[in-house]
């Protein structure tokens, strides 16, 4: 039934809230032709090698593995770093599920941190309050391609001997201050969905820059094997396969032309949003190169005349698909009742009840744009004129 429906959201000309970027077929094509010679389709093969090698440069990263998506990235990557069983590890709620997931999988205590009210981005200056002698690690997350406070978290960290492993899903082609991104942290995560600024189809990798932790990390995503005859850990099999890493090697030729796109996107969004009342656009940080991952709104029901849900359903009535992009807080999940309370980051809690990513992806019809903008921009003049 899933798919039937989203092939009809397609058909229909439904705006969805995001579309995967794809090279042209034919050098796809091109560029699995010779696995049909090799017949090496996965298992490290030579597409993977290259792509690991490219990424690695483009990411500027000491080392980097190759993960069959991103959550694997993280989740694994918790694991190789040997954090004590039970330790806790602060992070944010204002995320994806997988990052508390990797977490809480890995036998470790999330501990919540609230965010910058401008930014999203995990608070540095509440950090301090939440250590214990528990505490092991942190791992914040660069939302919507916003940057964390890099500088004051590695403070932290080395003032009290931390780990940082940042999800850095949706920072992918950013760099900051003339630093790329795969510098930041002991290992910043990717994710190479297809959903994402870059996409392998399904991916993920880690940059790192400990070689022990590497060597670690490699046998985790492959079963825990050290050699032909020696399997000496417990490990999952998390290998990106061929046929995805000649998928990233096509876009990642395309990328430079899919981020100005994105950034066209962007700019016109902000051309007709800044300034309206009531709407909060995202405040990016200074001296980073972004790469428009997402465009998020955040509605003031009392200024604008219209709530957040409001809006979201006159864009479907519409035909746009819009998301509300991170609700609920993952510390709100279903599965976790009891266990967190939200209450404890208001912030994050006050942000996840008001925000919508609006469509944004590249080679966006600025029709589309103005379309959405006008939608959204109609439901605050009619409660307005109404209510």
């Amino acid at each position: 039934m899933e798919i039937k429906e989203n092939k009809k959201s397609w058909k229909s000309g439904r705006i969805l809230v995001t579309r995967s970027s794809l090279p042209p077929l034919e050098e796809y094509v091109d560029e699995i032709r010779d696995l049909w010679e090799s017949h090496w389709i996965t298992n490290m093969g030579a597409k993977h090698e290259e792509l690991r090698e490219a990424l690695r440069a483009y990411l500027g990263a000491e080392h980097l593995e190759l993960f069959t998506n991103g959550h694997m990235a993280i989740e694994l990557s918790l694991q190789a770093m040997e954090l004590p069983e039970g330790s806790e590890v602060i992070t944010t709620p204002f995320t994806f599920a997988s990052t508390t997931h990797a977490i809480v999988r890995n036998g470790l205590q999330p501990v919540f941190c609230d965010i910058d009210p401008e930014t999203f981005v995990l608070d540095p200056a509440g950090i301090d309050a939440l250590i214990t002698d528990r505490t092991a690690a942190i791992l914040p997350v660069h939302v919507y391609g916003n940057l964390c406070d890099v500088d004051a978290i590695g403070q932290i960290a080395q003032k009290y001997g931390l780990k940082v492993i940042y999800d850095a899903a949706h920072a992918f082609g950013e760099e900051y201050r003339g630093h790329q991104i795969g510098e930041f942290g002991d290992a910043s995560c990717f994710s190479f969905h297809a959903t994402k600024v870059y996409n392998t189809i399904e991916g993920g990798a880690v940059a790192y820059r400990d070689e022990s932790f590497g060597r670690l990390l490699y046998r985790l995503k492959n079963f825990g094997i050290r050699d032909a005859e020696t399997v000496d850990g417990i490990g999952a099999n998390a290998k990106m396969n061929e046929f995805c890493a000649a998928m990233g090697l096509c876009n990642l030729r395309h990328l430079p032309e899919k981020l100005k796109s994105r950034k066209e996107a962007a700019e016109r969004y902000r051309e007709r949003l800044e300034g309206v009342p009531g709407l909060r656009l995202l405040k990016p940080k200074d001296g980073l190169k972004q790469n428009y991952a997402y465009f998020p709104v955040v509605f003031n029901e009392k200024e604008f005349g219209a709530t957040r849900n409001d809006v979201f359903a006159a864009l479907d009535r519409a035909g746009i698909g819009a998301r509300k992009y991170f609700y609920p807080l993952t510390s709100s999940y279903t599965c976790y009742q009891g266990r967190f309370d939200p209450g404890q980051t208001p912030v994050a809690l006050h942000i996840s009840k008001r925000v919508l990513t609006l469509p944004l992806y590249a080679d966006m019809d600025p029709r589309d744009i103005d379309r959405i903008c006008s939608v959204v921009l109609s439901c605050g003049t009619e409660r307005k004129t109404h209510g």
